[in-house]
């Protein structure tokens, strides 16, 4: 069986002593990481990207976004992404590991900041030239910081860190006044605590119910939550989570399609067409032929 090749950030770093952090401009990144990233991947750490230069595509579980200038991206660990590139591309590239952020920032997680905390959260902020000019000065002073050999070195990448990805949440929360209030954030909370059940058990278990038992909370209570933060039912974002695996196990597995429907939980091939169909708009045999076309 093929599987999907998880990138860790020891591939990038070139004998660096740290396996925790790495930072690189794009294009440097491309020339020295090219083996690892011809195919789509995924990784085992968090990264941010902001384009300066170029165009493109860029390629995140199957949402296709745009590059261009002033295109920042967000990943967590473990989404599959591919990209296709215009030759002249540029920007910067910046990898850290959960236990780098988290070690110093002990009640601050990474997840808590909405990119990297739902897979359903947008992963693409596009800037305009003034953000973008405030965004590279503070960019500029992590590269600079990276390559140094300073006192309290980490403690300051940290810092920066910080300030990119703060002022990337307040520019999110422009879209998402409802998660600004005290009840939105309790909201939200609740929202990741699902998502983080969901992945546990979305091959085995499908039911609102039986998440909803675990949260200790009514299923029309966690529908309402669902439908406040991102306007969708429970059933909805765990049927997603279905078919988003499903969708990544039809392109970079050797499996049959039988063998996807009963690794996902369906004992009925039939059964998981119509539930794909229903999600995606096609038969997996139709999205199969539509992707690798």
């Amino acid at each position: 069986m093929n599987s999907i090749s998880v990138l860790n950030i020891d591939l990038f770093q070139g004998g660096k002593n740290t396996s925790e952090f790495y930072f690189s401009t794009l294009k440097n990144h491309l020339i020295v990481g090219h083996r690892h990233l011809e195919k789509p991947h995924r990784h085992d750490f968090y990264a941010t990207i902001l384009f300066t230069q170029g165009k493109g595509f860029h390629e995140i579980d199957f949402q296709k976004y745009d590059v261009s200038p002033g295109s920042l991206f967000f990943m967590s660990p473990g989404q599959i992404h591919s990209w296709e590139l215009s030759a002249d591309i540029d920007g910067y590239i910046f990898f850290c590991s959960q236990d780098f952020y988290e070690m110093h920032y002990v009640k601050q997680k990474l997840r808590s900041f909405p990119f990297f905390g739902s897979v359903h959260f947008p992963r693409k902020l596009q800037l305009d030239d003034d953000y973008l000019k405030g965004y590279i000065y503070i960019i500029h002073k992590l590269e600079n910081e990276y390559h140094s050999q300073n006192l309290m070195k980490n403690g300051l990448i940290l810092s920066l860190l910080s300030q990119v990805f703060i002022h990337s949440t307040r520019l999110f929360s422009k879209d998402f006044d409802h998660l600004s209030s005290s009840a939105g954030l309790s909201y939200f909370k609740h929202y990741q605590d699902f998502e983080d059940l969901v992945e546990e058990h979305f091959t085995k278990e499908k039911s609102v119910a039986f998440y909803a038992s675990l949260m200790d909370i009514s299923p029309k209570h966690l529908n309402r939550i669902m439908q406040t933060v991102v306007q969708k039912t429970a059933t909805d974002l765990i049927t997603e989570r279905v078919i988003l695996e499903a969708k990544r196990m039809l392109i970079y597995l050797d499996e049959s399609l039988g063998e996807i429907a009963f690794r996902l939980g369906y004992e009925e091939y039939s059964y998981f067409v119509r539930v794909f169909r229903k999600s995606s708009g096609m038969t997996p045999t139709q999205f199969i032929k539509m992707y690798k076309s």
